[in-house]
């Protein structure tokens, strides 16, 4: 399998959207070429090209620049980053987790001085530990030994994020049918991995159709989830229709919302159905489409903006970046997705510079 993948890849590739001439050498060098100096730059080159011909993604400077950008800005090209303060990050996270559980910071102590499948203590391996994939090990180790992990856990390991592009794990879980490379354990080690982390990146990044202009607001989408521009444009053009405040997050349905309990979009929307012509249900059934592309064709994306835009006497943005505010243990300044996004667009601006 390892000798024929390369084949199988390249097989792919000719069948994809390259042009004329436009061989997978000739790919990987052009990714080579714009990649800053790195160690094994031609394997990182490899393995976006490689990417790139498994999930027939055009390979033009564009997309190229957009994944390296991302890349550089998550981990500097490591493919497993270090996490600077990575083992007071996981003892303040184990130590939140067991006081909403109320478990005494003695049994902590007690479960975390058992010896690990590879010999340490889980205290002594949290010491040492310096990479998210280092940490995950821990997690799944303690999920799977200490009867007092499976109760601070509930089977679901904290560390979230993984790769050179820090993938959610999630997605590269839930995008795992058409994974080229074989596999030796889990999706979960795969992303882990150079090969697997952008492999699933670049999935993240560049796998869906958007209406955008400007790769900023896919880079704002990579950090705020599919379409989180589009919907932050809709909800300023619902709150304008409106007059009611809403936050431009990117979320227009609230998670498990009841028709008898919208939240705050859907309840900006409702206050306006009169004058849309749409009731409740069609309301909806419209922004239930909202993680896909085709929201942009209901009635109801129309209508909103018709009216906010008649309101406002001007054309208003079909893309925004969202107002949200970054959360995660590993942060520790305040940082946003407009911050983020403009990061790597700086970065992305420099590659097609180059």
């Amino acid at each position: 399998m390892a000798y024929l993948l390369p084949i199988l890849l390249t097989a792919c590739a000719t069948q994809g959207p390259l042009q004329p001439g436009q061989r997978p050498v000739d790919v990987r060098a052009e990714i080579a070429r714009r990649i800053p100096a790195v160690t094994d730059r031609a394997g990182w080159a490899a393995d976006i090209q490689s990417a790139f011909a498994a999930q027939r993604i055009e390979p033009n400077s564009e997309n190229i620049c957009a994944v390296l950008a991302v890349t550089e800005q998550e981990s500097g090209y490591r493919a497993d980053p270090v996490v600077a303060g990575l083992p007071k990050i996981a003892r303040g996270e184990i130590d939140r987790r067991a006081a909403s559980k109320h478990i005494p910071k003695f049994l902590v102590d007690a479960a975390l001085n058992f010896k690990s499948s590879d010999g340490r203590s889980y205290a002594q391996r949290l010491q040492a530990a310096r990479t998210e994939r280092q940490l995950s090990e821990i997690y799944e180790d303690m999920i799977g030994r200490v009867p007092l992990g499976k109760r601070l856990f509930a089977d679901m390991n904290p560390v979230q994020t993984a790769g050179p592009m820090q993938v959610s794990i999630a997605f590269a879980e839930s995008h795992a049918a058409d994974y080229p490379y074989p596999i030796d354990g889990s999706i979960r080690d795969e992303a882990f991995t150079r090969r697997g982390g952008l492999y699933f990146g670049i999935a993240h990044l560049l796998g869906y159709r958007t209406p955008y202009t400007r790769k900023l607001h896919r880079f704002a989408d990579y950090n705020a989830g599919w379409y989180a521009s589009r919907n932050a444009a809709f909800q300023n053009a619902v709150s304008l229709a409106s007059g009611i405040p809403l936050a431009l997050d990117g979320d227009l349905l609230r998670p498990g919302a009841r028709m008898d309990s919208p939240g705050k979009t859907e309840s900006a929307v409702r206050a306006l159905s009169r004058q849309l012509g749409l009731d409740e249900r069609a309301i909806r059934n419209a922004l239930e489409r909202g993680d896909r592309l085709d929201f942009d064709d209901t009635d109801l994306y129309a209508r909103v903006f018709a009216l906010a835009e008649a309101h406002e006497r001007k054309p208003l943005p079909r893309a925004m970046i969202p107002g949200i505010k970054l959360e995660s243990p590993k942060i520790t300044r305040e940082l946003t997705t407009a911050w983020f996004a403009t990061r790597v667009d700086e970065r992305y601006q420099r590659c097609m510079r180059r």
